[in-house]
């Protein structure tokens, strides 16, 4: 285990490198950049007296050297003509519409988003498992056509439109601010006991909204996986040995069910980076995926570049800690060895 551990995080470091190549290609499609951009625009209007400065930054972060060679500064494996550091050094780079370093602008965010992703994701785990479970051992019966019309309705309610209604009584009900994850007097504040009770509290409607759909969407799926898996011969074998119901469920179906949302923590985790971004506009949260849209909307290429970079590191830690638990739950999978025969 441990040697399949080392050598997947070893694998990560050219998957990173080939993503990071992707990334910047992709960034650098459209036409230009933030500088270029700002210095038309200044020349047009007549204003030249801050392009000095706009030429500056340009050389500055070496975004008048060629593609390859900026790409290499941007990772760290060439120095800048001007002593820039790259990511591999730490320097994140600069974000030219904030004005300020890339840790800076995404500090704040970072960990308020991490800590929604793994409520949300807690939330989606925790509802969607027992009331899927109930729902396929009790196939047909009023409790499962009570779930159904349930999740049918999460499937098709939008995000924003669950978040502002959940606002609305929320705010009438128990006196929560309206958006944000904190209450005003908190913000910009060091982190007290007060401050993070007010955080979880309002982390409350966002998880609900954000996981509504992912909730629904798994609960069908699971039922869906654990009735094909009950009517399977080993099922009845063990019915016929006198297997309790609760224990066979257990022991075999469930976990055999279960494999498909295992494997999903890989693009679970980044989705609800990505996937958030209309429910964090609409409430107001002070998340990535704002900043991300932003950036790319400006052109801001460290910004988005390095918010894109975080995305995939995600990914490839939920890949790799799916593929772990998927060996521990399922025995017919070996973790890169043969099978015995």
């Amino acid at each position: 285990m441990l040697y399949y551990i080392f050598r997947r995080i070893f694998m990560m470091v050219p998957t990173l490198l080939v993503i990071s190549f992707l990334t910047f290609l992709i960034i650098e499609l459209p036409a230009g950049d933030y500088i270029s951009n700002q210095i038309a625009a200044l020349k047009s209007s007549g204003e030249s007296s801050s392009v000095a400065k706009l030429e500056f930054l340009r050389q500055e972060f070496s975004l008048d050297r060629p593609f390859f060679e900026r790409y290499l500064i941007w990772v760290g494996l060439w120095q800048g003509p001007h002593g820039f550091d790259g990511l591999i050094q730490g320097n994140w780079g600069w974000s030219f519409e904030y004005d300020k370093p890339v840790e800076q602008v995404i500090g704040p965010t970072l960990p308020l988003t991490v800590v929604l992703n793994f409520a949300t994701i807690l939330f989606v785990y925790v509802v969607s498992f027992p009331i899927g479970i109930y729902s396929a051992t009790r196939q047909y019966s009023w409790g499962d056509y009570g779930i159904t019309f349930i999740g049918y309705i999460g499937l098709a309610t939008p995000n924003f439109l669950l978040a502002l209604i959940l606002l609305y009584f929320f705010n009438r009900w128990f006196g929560l601010s309206v958006g944000g994850l904190m209450d005003p007097q908190y913000i910009d504040q060091p982190w007290s006991f007060d401050k993070a009770m007010s955080v979880l509290a309002h982390l409350i409607v966002p998880t609900i909204v954000i996981g509504t759909s992912g909730t629904a969407a798994m609960i069908r799926r699971l039922r869906a996986n654990l009735l094909d898996e009950l009517h399977r011969q080993y099922v009845t074998t063990g019915r016929a040995k006198g297997l309790k119901e609760s224990q066979l469920l257990v022991k075999y179906p469930l976990r055999m069910a279960i494999n498909p949302f295992i494997a999903d923590i890989g693009n679970l985790i980044p989705s609800m980076v990505s996937g958030s971004v209309i429910v964090s506009v609409v409430m107001s949260l002070p998340t990535v995926g704002p900043v991300l849209v932003s950036a790319l909307q400006s052109q801001d290429q460290f910004l988005s570049g390095f918010i894109l970079l975080f995305v995939a590191v995600l990914t490839l830690i939920g890949m790799l800690i799916s593929d772990l638990l998927l060996a521990v739950l399922d025995p017919r999978i070996r973790l890169g060895g043969r099978a015995s025969t």
